[in-house]
Order: structure tokens, then sequence, then C-alpha cells
């Protein structure tokens, strides 16, 4: 089961003579166009620009809608954007991707059609879960599902973020977020079990931490964050949390970060979580 959940619309916008002037400059000093920073025509202020993987649904569906209503610009993917009818319900302002994160022509193409649009925060949200049963041995445990979840948890954000890092240098935001969860922690496993998910996890955070240490130095936020038991299809109806109520956490937590936190993990309680 997953998590994931899954062409882009653009309105003309007037460009004050100043920044017409750096966006010229810049084209001159970089041998191409400059991307202009998506801008709030009603406000007359610089938009934030946010891409979320696998937001057909699910938290990454949650994701975008309250990125969105809170004015940011949204770029979201999705593995069928024809099927996307949720996502696309969000309206004309929601932009909508094709992306796979396992497929490395698929992220290339993503990369692509985004040009030297400037990101200020990427969530990897994409993700395959497992079955709840806890127990099962490692005897029982089908390798081609546990290699197809390290491909999808832990390589799709690796994927994905080495494609975008040229447009996350650009954003003014620079963080990246890893959706992970509680079984990702190494000190806090103690009853073993979820073979394939766990290591996915646990991978993303010490990925994240890598990240963290290579990009401190220009600024960059790194963190891994836990989203809670939500009702979704990957943690099923009996789930506490509704994705409102964790999305809501997890915004909070991720806008009080600063700098010196980078390379942490979260949970969307607020509370920093041990790896």
């Amino acid at each position: 089961m997953s998590h994931d959940g899954d062409g882009p619309v653009l309105h003309p916008v007037r460009i004050a003579p100043a920044l017409a002037g750096a966006l010229v400059l810049a084209a001159l000093l970089t041998g191409g166009p400059a991307a202009a920073p998506a801008r709030d025509p009603a406000k007359g202020e610089t938009r934030r620009t946010v891409l979320i993987t696998g937001a057909n649904r699910g938290l990454g569906l949650e994701f975008a809608r309250q990125y969105n209503a809170a004015g940011w610009q949204v770029i979201a993917t999705a593995r069928q954007p024809d099927a996307a009818s949720d996502l696309k319900a969000l309206g004309e302002r929601v932009r909508i991707a094709p992306l796979d994160v396992t497929k490395p022509e698929s992220v290339a193409a993503l990369a692509a059609s985004l040009g030297k649009q400037p990101i200020d925060l990427l969530i990897n949200n994409a993700g395959q879960g497992v079955g709840l049963d806890r127990g099962r041995p490692l005897s029982d445990v089908d390798l081609k599902e546990f290699a197809r979840i390290l491909d999808v948890n832990t390589m799709g954000p690796v994927r994905v973020t080495q494609a975008l890092l040229p447009n996350l240098r650009a954003g003014q935001g620079k963080m990246i977020v890893g959706i992970s969860s509680g079984l990702g922690s190494l000190s806090g496993n103690d009853e073993g079990g979820f073979y394939g998910y766990r290591e996915s996890k646990a991978a993303l955070g010490m990925f994240l931490r890598s990240l963290a240490a290579e990009l401190k130095k220009e600024g960059f936020i790194c963190v891994a964050i836990i989203p809670g038991w939500v009702k979704t299809d990957m943690g099923g109806p009996d789930a506490p949390l509704t994705p409102e109520e964790s999305v809501a956490g997890m915004r909070k937590v991720l806008d009080g970060l600063k700098p010196e936190n980078t390379g942490q993990f979260w949970s969307y309680t607020g509370k920093q979580v041990p790896w």
C-alpha cells in the first residue's frame, strides 16, 4: 500500500521594471533565461513554491490543499495525473506534474519541465508501506517487495532531490523534507518486524543527515518528519489522526525550523525524535 498518494497552468503577471532588469542580467550571466519568481497579483508579493511528490491522495493531497489555501504556488506530482481527480479539484492554481519516483527518466522529465523554476520547499512524500503484520519472520519476507519498498521510499527521494537541487538552490526557502515514520528510528526499534519499511525509512533518515551536512553552509534545512498514525490508505480507518490534523501539525513544525535544526528528526507534534 502507498502513501504517495501521485501540466502546468501559467497565468500572465506584470513584472516591475527593476525585477525585469534583474531577470535580463541573470539571463546574461547564466547564458539562458532566468525563471521569474511566482507572484501573487492580488497582493503584489512573491509567492513561495512547494513541490510535493505523491500528491494525488492521502497526506500528499492534504499538503497540496493546505499550501494552496495558504497562498503558496503548489507543484503537485502524481504517477497518473489524469486520474488524480481530487487533486484537480483543488483548482488551476495547483500545477499537476507526472512523476514516478522509481523511474529515472520520469524524474529527469520533471526536472526538464521545471527549467529554472525556483523551489523553496521540497516534500518527499511519495512512499510505499507494508502490511500491519509486524510479526512476519525474516524467512517469510518477499525480497522483491523489500527491494521495491527501498526503491520507492529511499531511492525515490534521492533521485528527486538530486534532480531538483538546482531549483532548490535557486529558491529562498531552501528546505528539503522527507516524510518518515517512527518505524524508521533505530533507537526506537525494540520490537522488530516491518521488514523493508523500517530499513527504507532509516536509510531515508541517513540520506537527509548526510545531505544536511553537505548543504549546511548554503543555509539549507534538511529534515525527516513523522506524520503520526493517520487515516489514509496506508494508516487504515482505525488511525486516530485525520490528514488535516497531521498536515497542519507538520506545517507548523516546518514553519518553525531554523538552519540550526538541519539534520534533525521531528514529529508532527512538535517534538524532536531520536534517530
